[in-house]
């Protein structure tokens, strides 16, 4: 099919503000597409033109070869070249003649050439024919342009090459028209027109078609092109126009690299001199772009690549085991594991893992084998613990005893050495391939297990208290694998548990270990237990106690540890109650609890027990006296029970609490008062609340009718401002009260008291003064006649007769009071 041809010159003299005429155009070109057409095709020639120049001078200036498309769908090809003027025009002695082709929609160059490919034709013109232009033209096929001279080109732009062909790639892509191009920098236009002869041969044919172009233009940032050339002195421009620029015509980038692996593939191909790979690349299965099947075919041409393109080439490989054939399965095997390889990454070895597993049973061992013992190499000196090791039978034969013996002795001092890794990964790691090539590590194990067992609750707790360790498939997976290994480790970890059974606990929540056979494993199995029981016994905590120690399946008095166990997962972070702590103290012996430490908790749960219990008002309200005897009577047993092991502050506060009960239920030791203040002062810092009990059990006992006078004396004299304090505050409740109010025998003992001690130091004599006027007086007007001269009569004959006329005196004041008061009254009434 012809295609219609469109000439285009600058300017004639005395076409003053136009920058140049159509000559001549073919049929079908609408006068809509020439005012599309007319500034695709005007030529700005660089600064610094001579007005007069040479042959030579003429041919270096650039010339702009474009491929446009049109708003209807058409397309353009053309090249604006420098002629040499016969007068006027652009400058003194130089204009542009510009020859363009049209493709109408769907119409391809002849040949089905892309357009990049008319870039030499000889068929380009600088003049516009003479006469009548021939209906239509045609351009005749040329030589293309990739047939000589890109493989060296290519090699000297290899600086550049990777990421210039990444963005030719990303601005091949499929997007609307418009954006913004591409800015490729070079000394000459035809070097421009080489790139895009370079991506003409590595994009797929649809990709290099939609990449429009021109080889020069001063002005690339209102160019539509998606590639554009320019020349160095343009550069800084483009930059400052906000586009993507490479400069492939000074200094080689310091980095040059790209993430782009395909890219940086492609480049490596061209480099090699083998534009060919591209063609049978894109016969393999894979996206267009997919960096796996070109890094494939380069390996096996051969090509050295690096580890990215190395890993795409495995990875695509392992997803597609049958897209290659017997040969050529071998060459990329053989190049993954050539020995001159020294910078291989994790991912590369994570896809050659992958490889092998997909190639393991699909083809000879002796196909795989270098797989295998590339990859337990590197478990084993590089560290990686997330490779896929391969199968036990795979090192069957000379190449596994080739790779035991040289690895053998690396996997037994590493393991072996008690101050080596401590990372569970590592250390599972190395068991795995110990296995995996019959390496004996008997004696190695019992070491190398008691430092695995804490670190993997060490490792497991730093990574959260949700997620599945990392290291845990690989743990069940050496579990699974090695009998004796499980064993051990199990058995390990089972010593450890009482150390810590929370943390045992909460780590076979996000681990299932395997401890179901026939190991006995009493402390494991009481921590697989909790969660359970605390889920369907809930706040319950006697009860999930008592199946937590039966899922032990051994008597506390058989292994008392297990008392430990089952205590801390029960109460891991808190003391029992008083009520809880009595269950424990006699579910087993002392002995059993002695041995277990569990003494300890049991201390703990009777000195808080006398906590405060809150108070509506928002204050303390005080120990219940209910808690406090049952505190009292535990600590009475601890203190018969351990009396080698409680010591220190404890024992004192065990000691006050039994004070306590005493003071309540039986006859104390003389000194009751002292004793309360040593043991006090012993159990520093003591609980407020226990403090508080102490002193109301002292200070009831003392205001009881049958209190010991001596006990009574120390106490006032003992000049204590709490425990007088204390005495106070429970002499003005109202069970005291209601005892002065009903017993006159009581309210003469008071009476006595309160008036006995005149001068014993500063605290006693006010507060004694404040009960007598506030608690004693109030509580004498309530009663009847007979009762007051009762307790007068009592002062009497317990006391003297001084005593019961200070009595009268005082009672007397009182009726004198109430009777000037109603005297008063009725004056004011009247």
């Amino acid at each position: 099919m012809s295609l219609a041809q469109v000439h285009y010159t600058s300017a004639a003299p005395g076409d003053e503000g136009a920058a140049g005429r159509f000559t001549a155009v073919g049929p079908g070109v609408s006068g809509a597409l020439l005012a599309e057409i007319e500034p695709l095709l005007r030529h700005e020639l660089p600064d610094g033109v001579p007005d007069l120049p040479s042959d030579g001078e003429l041919r270096s200036l650039p010339q702009a070869f474009t491929y446009a498309a049109l708003s209807d769908g058409s397309r353009l090809v053309s090249r604006s070249a420098p002629v040499r003027a016969t007068g006027g025009g652009v400058g003194p002695g130089v204009r542009f003649h510009a020859h363009a082709v049209h493709l109408p929609p769907g119409v391809p160059l002849p040949g089905d050439r892309l357009p990049v490919e008319a870039w030499r034709s000889p068929h380009w013109v600088a003049v516009t024919p003479g006469g009548a232009i021939p209906d239509p033209l045609t351009l005749p096929p040329g030589p293309t342009a990739v047939s000589e001279g890109l493989d060296d080109f290519a090699v000297s732009r290899g600086p550049w090459l990777a990421a210039v062909l990444a963005d030719l790639r990303r601005a091949s892509e499929p997007t609307e028209p418009g954006g913004r191009p591409v800015v490729l920098v070079e000394r000459q236009c035809a070097d421009v027109a080489r790139w895009l002869g370079l991506a003409s041969v590595t994009l797929p044919r649809e990709s290099a078609e939609r990449l429009t172009f021109t080889t020069y233009t001063r002005r690339p940032g209102s160019s539509a092109a998606r590639v554009v050339g320019v020349l160095p002195e343009d550069a800084e421009a483009a930059r400052a126009a906000g586009l993507r620029v490479h400069v492939c015509a000074g200094q080689p980038p310091s980095g040059g690299g790209t993430d782009d692996t395909w890219a940086a593939t492609a480049a490596r191909v061209w480099r090699s001199r083998s534009p060919e790979l591209f063609r049978e690349a894109r016969e393999l299965p894979g996206e267009p772009f997919a960096a796996g099947p070109l890094a494939v075919t380069a390996l096996c041409a051969g090509i050295a690549l690096g580890p990215d393109e190395r890993a795409a080439a495995a990875g695509w490989a392992a997803d597609r085991p049958y897209a290659l054939d017997a040969k050529r399965t071998g060459q990329l095997v053989e190049a993954l594991t050539s020995p001159g390889i020294d910078n291989r990454t994790g991912p590369e070895f994570d896809a050659a893992g992958r490889l092998f597993g997909a190639l393991e049973g699909r083809c000879p061992a002796a196909v795989t084998a270098p797989l295998a013992a590339m990859l337990v190499t590197e478990a084993v000196r590089g560290g990686n613990g997330s490779l896929e090791l391969p199968r036990r039978d795979a090192f069957v034969g000379p190449e596994g005893a080739a790779v035991a013996e040289r690895l053998a002795p690396e996997i037994l001092t590493e393991l072996s050495d008690a101050a080596g890794t401590d990372s569970v990964a590592r250390t599972v790691q190395l068991l795995r391939v110990a296995r995996l090539l019959g390496v004996d590590g008997t004696d190695a194990l019992p070491g190398v297990v008691d430092r695995l067992a804490p670190a993997l609750l060490a490792e497991a707790a730093a990574e959260g208290e949700t997620d599945t360790p990392d290291f845990a498939p690989a743990l069940l997976e050496l579990l699974d694998e090695q009998f004796e290994v499980r064993t051990a480790l199990l058995g390990a970890l089972d010593r450890i548990a009482p150390q810590d059974p929370g943390a045992v606990a909460r780590f076979l929540e996000r681990v299932a270990l395997p401890f179901t056979g026939t190991q006995a494993l009493p402390h494991l199995r009481m921590c697989a237990e909790v969660p359970g029981a605390m889920a369907t016994l809930g706040g319950d905590r006697a009860a999930v106690w008592h199946r937590v120690l039966r899922a032990a399946g051994l008597s506390p008095f058989a292994e008392p540890l297990v008392l430990r166990t089952a205590v801390g997962l029960v109460w891991e972070d808190r003391a029992p109650t008083v009520e809880e702590a009595r269950l424990l103290l006699d579910a087993a012996t002392s002995d059993s609890h002695r041995v277990a430490g569990t003494w300890a908790r049991l201390v703990d749960a009777a000195l808080s027990a006398s906590a405060a219990e809150p108070s509506t008002t928002g204050t303390p309200a005080g120990p219940s006296p209910a808690s406090t005897d049952e505190a009292a009577a535990l600590a009475h047993d601890l203190l018969r029970g351990f009396p080698g092991e409680i010591g220190g502050r404890e024992r004192a506060g065990l000691l006050l609490l039994d004070l306590v009960r005493a003071l309540r239920t039986g006859a104390p030791e003389p000194g009751w008062a002292e004793s309360v203040r040593t043991l006090c002062a012993q159990a520093e810092p003591v609980e407020p609340s226990l403090r508080e009990a102490a002193h109301a059990a002292l200070v009831e006992r003392l205001l009881a009718p049958d209190r010991p006078g001596a006990e009574l004396y120390d106490f006032v004299h003992g000049d204590d401002a709490e425990l007088i304090a204390a005495y106070d505050r429970t002499a003005r409740t109202e069970t005291v009260r209601t005892r002065l109010r009903t017993q006159p025998a009581y309210a003469a003992d008071c009476f006595t008291v309160w008036t006995a001690h005149p001068h014993a130091g500063k605290s006693w004599p006010p507060v004694a003064a404040a009960l007598l006027d506030e608690v004693l007086r109030p509580a004498v007007r309530a009663m009847s006649a007979e009762d007051v001269a009762e307790v007068e009569a009592t002062v009497g004959r317990t006391g003297s007769s001084g005593r019961a006329e200070a009595f009268r005196t005082w009672n007397r004041s009182s009726t004198l009071g109430r009777l000037g008061r109603r005297i008063a009254g009725r004056v004011r009434r009247g």
